[in-house]
């Protein structure tokens, strides 16, 4: 009689998320170099988004949306892919011979990229969760979205401005149809990314 080993597959379904995760994690450097680049061949249009917060949030929330990591993993994975964004970025500007502080950015990463690691996680649950990734991704659309039309208006295209506001915008909207229910999480939804946006806006500003 042979016996079957039930734990023969184990190791390749621990290796898959551990796969990913350092996918992620290779392409976050990849992709901040190529942010780079982007500057000088991307239509002036779309230039904003290789330089701007949005752009490095949407590479970041998408690379941790990818990985399918749960929410302590896509935590952590938030913030290494956002800091590795900015010093690929750092590395590439370098080899062009621009100079690029990376600090302020850095920072920003190690304290925001967290957020934005579960906030992409969370697109994937339902309720409250979704509500709350949705509001915090849309909000930083459309704050930037803002900031961009108002504040550098006059030195970019409105393009792109425009583009991730409504990006922003038609998140929540997919979400509230697909995933949201009841009335908190509708209300964490719209209510949350406009005190994002908001919020956004103020500590951009700020920022200078």
């Amino acid at each position: 009689m042979t016996t079957v080993d039930h734990a023969s597959p184990r190791p390749a379904t621990l290796a898959r998320p551990a796969v990913r995760l350092g996918i992620a994690v290779v392409l976050s450097f990849l992709l901040g170099g190529l942010t780079s680049y982007a500057q000088g061949f991307l239509p002036d249009a779309f230039a904003s988004f290789a330089n701007s917060a949005s752009g490095w949030t949407v590479l970041t929330a998408a690379l941790v949306y990818w990985s399918r990591a749960r929410t302590g993993p896509a935590a952590v994975l938030g913030a290494t892919s956002f800091v590795l964004l900015v010093l690929g970025y750092m590395v590439v500007s370098q080899v062009r011979g621009l100079f690029y502080d990376p600090v302020l950015f850095s920072v920003v990463g190690v304290v925001v990229g967290p957020f934005v690691g579960v906030a992409a996680s969370w697109l994937r649950a339902n309720g409250v969760r979704a509500a709350l990734g949705a509001a915090l991704l849309a909000g930083i659309g459309v704050g930037e979205s803002v900031y961009g039309l108002t504040v550098v208006g006059d030195t970019t295209s409105p393009v792109y401005w425009t583009l991730i506001g409504v990006a922003g915008l038609v998140l929540v909207a997919g979400l509230l149809v697909r995933r949201i229910r009841g009335a908190l999480p509708v209300a964490l939804a719209v209510g949350g990314t406009a005190v994002v946006a908001v919020a956004f806006y103020v500590a951009y500003t700020s920022l200078g």
